[in-house]
């Protein structure tokens, strides 16, 4: 607990600690042995509601053009142009980041202090990052992505388990302020990412290229 700062993390962590001290060996442990599986469970549920979400290409379908209703062909087109800003390049990809945050925490407790914050940041990144480049190639190869991926590491996570460590959780969290110019730079590096992802979808249909891709697949 010495890397847990002296501050309401370590407050809590010691805390925690005094609690399942009061308490007879077999029921501390069990108590422990019930939030890892509780993280599991959870982990578990909230990859296979969402993989799909994430996995979409156009992952929301707010169609918020519909609420265009100018007559005027030069303001129609420039609604519709700031009516596709808003949806696809400014909630997709703060949708996308809020998967990637979640999915982080996820990380953090699994890893049980094994894994530094900056790697679990790196490791998340990447994923997140290839669902959505395949999610614009293929939906079925990114949802065997988005659920393959996070599912080898959780055995990878439970594998290499020791034990539930709060303190070493606790310690990682609050940690990631400290991480936050990372945190910022992978989340314009998503936005970055689904505005190439978008142009590339654009020449592709605007030359018919993603109709052939399509008929491919099928």
């Amino acid at each position: 607990m010495a890397d847990v700062d002296g501050s309401f993390a370590g407050d809590i962590v010691n805390a925690y600690n005094y609690f399942i001290s009061t308490l007879p060996t077999f029921v501390g442990q069990s108590i422990n042995l019930f939030l890892m599986v509780l993280t599991v469970v959870l982990f578990s549920v909230f990859i296979w509601k969402v993989h799909e979400f994430i996995a979409t290409k156009n992952i929301i379908e707010l169609n918020l053009n519909k609420y265009n209703k100018s007559e005027h062909p030069v303001y129609e087109k420039l609604l519709a142009g700031v009516f596709y800003f808003v949806e696809y390049i400014i909630i997709s990809p703060f949708l996308v980041f809020l998967w990637f945050s979640i999915f982080t925490f996820f990380l953090i407790i699994l890893s049980e202090g094994t894994i530094s914050v900056d790697k679990i940041l790196v490791i998340s990144a990447v994923i997140i990052s290839s669902i959505r480049v395949t999610s614009y190639y293929s939906k079925e190869l990114s949802k065997e992505l988005a659920k393959l991926l996070p599912f080898n590491l959780l055995a990878f996570s439970i594998l290499y388990f020791s034990a539930f460590g709060v303190d070493k959780i606790i310690n990682h969290i609050s940690r990631l302020p400290l991480f936050l110019d990372s945190i910022l730079i992978y989340f314009v590096f998503i936005i970055f990412l689904e505005l190439v992802l978008r142009f590339f979808d654009f020449i592709f249909s605007f030359f018919g290229l993603e109709k052939e891709v399509l008929d491919v697949e099928d």
